[in-house]
């Protein structure tokens, strides 16, 4: 009889203690663990995180640290920390905080406009994924890539389609740039590469052309005009002529990219440059910016008619006069130059 008091004593001390460490157990799993009040949370945890980046990064946004811990520890995922973006929903419990940072990387939405610089790239594109913009320009820069896919150190920024893209945040600089190269040769289609070899132009030149077409006016309406002139003068072996290349030019000769140049002066139209289009015949040797591809589709499907020149017009800012001959064209740009000599504007 005594004997079975102990052993009955034994077993409810036991079923206590199971009781209790189930208690624990189950809230250590699916207590509510957050601590933020909006709807969800978005974490970034680094790719080469260890489970203290993790623990840190979460810290602000738990009730109970301490059972997080736990928790990551008993399912193993404190030992096996994944990368990427997450979003923690109000009211987790660990378990599906854990659950969530195991399987569920988000993709970021990446986004980049005309910029006028591979470093320029470079830095936008940082600001939206983990890879920094060192990594990034160095995979930019690979001499090996670029001479694999038919670019060079002038044209290597016409790979690079404007526009929005889905990645993982955690994407690096190398598959970036090789999503871009993917990108590319899917913009370029069989319709685009028809139309550029209608042209007489590869894709590289088509963007070339686009990006001196994208300076030039800001007119989305305007471009294939703008095109039409420019392939005109290819066409018949006249000079561009284009100002924004003269531009381009200086940026490039002092290496500040910065400056603001309103006005091209005579004195620049002698600047020996292959990108000055007022000494060298043809297209510049690549692009002057990232053309955007309302610029690329304007170079694609020009208008067609017998204009040879443009000028802005002060009459309509933003827009050009056009002119098929030079003595139009010197009218036209006899009140341009009126009028900025008026605003004082000499640079």
């Amino acid at each position: 009889m005594y004997l079975k008091k102990i052993v009955l004593a034994v077993l409810v001390i036991g079923l206590m203690v199971c009781g209790v460490f189930a208690y624990k157990v189950y809230g250590a799993f699916f207590t509510p663990n957050t601590a933020f009040n909006n709807d969800e949370a978005f974490v970034y945890i680094p790719s080469d995180a260890n489970f203290a980046v993790v623990e840190e990064t979460l810290a602000p946004l738990l009730e109970d640290v301490d059972s997080f811990k736990s928790a990551a520890q008993k399912k193993g995922y404190a030992s096996y920390v994944k990368g990427g973006k997450y979003a923690i929903k109000k009211g987790m419990n660990n378990n599906e905080i854990i659950n969530t940072l195991r399987s569920q990387n988000l993709p970021v939405k990446l986004a980049f406009n005309n910029q006028e610089t591979i470093e320029d790239l470079a830095g936008r594109v940082a600001t939206q994924i983990e890879a920094d913009s060192l990594s990034l320009l160095n995979a930019f820069n690979d001499a090996d890539f670029l001479k694999e896919n038919g670019f060079n150190e002038q044209t290597k920024l016409v790979m690079y389609v404007p526009n929005s893209y889905e990645f993982f945040w955690n994407t690096s600089a190398e598959k970036f740039r090789d999503k871009m190269l993917t990108e590319y040769k899917r913009f370029w289609n069989d319709a685009r590469m028809e139309k550029a070899k209608a042209l007489h132009l590869t894709p590289i030149e088509v963007s070339t052309l686009a990006s001196v077409v994208h300076k030039e006016t800001a007119k989305v309406d305007e471009r294939p005009r703008v095109a039409g002139v420019y392939l005109n003068r290819l066409r018949d072996g006249i000079l561009l002529q284009a100002d924004p290349t003269v531009i381009y030019a200086l940026k490039l000769h002092t290496g500040d990219f910065n400056q603001i140049i309103k006005r091209v002066l005579y004195r620049d139209l002698e600047l020996d440059s292959p990108y000055n289009t007022y000494k060298y015949a043809g297209l510049p040797p690549g692009p002057i910016a990232m053309p955007d591809i309302t610029a690329i589709d304007a170079v694609l499907n020009p208008e067609k008619h017998s204009y040879y020149y443009f000028v802005a017009n002060v009459e309509n800012f933003g827009y050009h006069k056009f002119a098929k001959t030079l003595a139009q064209h010197n009218q036209n740009k006899e009140q341009y130059v009126r009028w900025i000599n008026s605003k004082n504007i000499n640079r």
